[in-house]
């Protein structure tokens, strides 16, 4: 259908009306849309090679954003006809976005949690706040659910993630948006990307099988070849 910039359009979460979960909304020009997929500014070829089989040879109706870090595909939806297993514009196996595994989140707050530590032990502790005020941004921006608020994410960089009562429930594209956050701004923090390998340490924590499972999403994520 379109291919369309951020300033295009107006995305906006909406609670999934059998699903206690959130669901990111795409609305362009009164048509409504849901992420099917997301790319990092490297893998523009992908996005619209997956874009344009998904319109020319499946005929379904999607969108192609281009934003200046990353892209993605968005499908048509009608906000009326979700079922518990969402919209079929992108194919009958295609299932709506799920609440991640507990696992990934917390790995990818351990990343987090551990470049903050680094920020604060290398840059000081008034680079640390504006650090803190960033990822706030970015949480606020992209409408992380339970990540509002200072004192939410203040929580989520001090509390031990595996060891958290209840978990923020974020689907894999909050996942995939922090992850290239985190190296955007590590990168503007340190002035290279050499902080990587220290923030991975961070999943030492975790058990073997559980490292294994965050690595082997992680090199399969669109923010994979940023951090490995």
């Amino acid at each position: 259908m379109f291919i369309l910039k951020r300033q295009d359009v107006d995305i906006k979460t909406i609670a999934h009306p059998k699903k206690n979960q959130p669901i990111p909304i795409l609305v362009y020009q009164g048509q409504t849309f849901r992420v099917l997929k997301v790319f990092t500014a490297a893998q523009e070829d992908e996005a619209r090679s997956m874009w344009r089989d998904l319109t020319d040879n499946r005929g379904k109706a999607c969108v192609l954003l281009e934003e200046p870090d990353r892209y993605s595909i968005w499908g048509k939806i009608r906000l009326d006809q979700f079922d518990d297993d969402g919209d079929d514009t992108s194919g009958s196996s295609q299932k709506s976005p799920q609440t991640s595994n507990p696992t990934l989140v917390q790995a990818c707050l351990l990343l987090l949690q551990m470049l903050y530590v680094d920020v604060e032990d290398l840059l000081g502790s008034k680079q640390a706040k504006l650090f803190e005020n960033d990822i706030l941004q970015v949480f606020k921006e992209w409408k992380f659910p339970q990540a509002g608020s200072p004192k939410e994410v203040e929580s989520l960089l001090m509390v031990d993630p595996l060891a958290m009562q209840q978990l923020p429930t974020w689907q894999e594209h909050h996942l995939y948006r922090l992850l290239e956050s985190m190296h955007g701004i590590g990168k503007d923090y340190f002035g290279n990307a050499n902080f990587t390998e220290r923030a991975l340490e961070a999943l030492e924590d975790m058990n073997a099988n559980e490292q294994k499972l965050f690595m082997r999403w992680l090199q399969q994520s669109p923010a994979g070849k940023l951090w490995t």
